[in-house]
């Protein structure tokens, strides 16, 4: 079973240059979440926001940082919202 018009191309890859912006797009957006969570583990109070879950016990130790992913999700959100209206 072949992909797209029969020639051997994925039907969303238009030519190999698109590809090959897409993967240096990921690459960047990639790369940029590293440093958000290399530098979100310096700030005072990242991760220890009211919401934030941890539980410990002897031997187990769990978190589930709600309230952060709220906050990160609302700022990525902005910052869609806004790129979107820019161009």
């Amino acid at each position: 079973m072949a992909l797209g018009d029969g020639t051997g191309q994925p039907p969303f890859v238009d030519d190999w240059t698109s590809l090959g912006k897409l993967l240096v797009g990921l690459g960047v957006s990639l790369a940029l979440v590293g440093v958000a969570i290399w530098w979100g583990s310096h700030l005072p109070g990242f991760g220890r926001l009211p919401g934030d879950i941890r539980f410990e016990r002897s031997g187990l130790r769990l978190y589930f940082p709600l309230g952060t992913s709220v906050l990160l999700s609302l700022g990525l959100s902005l910052a869609i919202y806004l790129f979107s209206k820019l161009r």
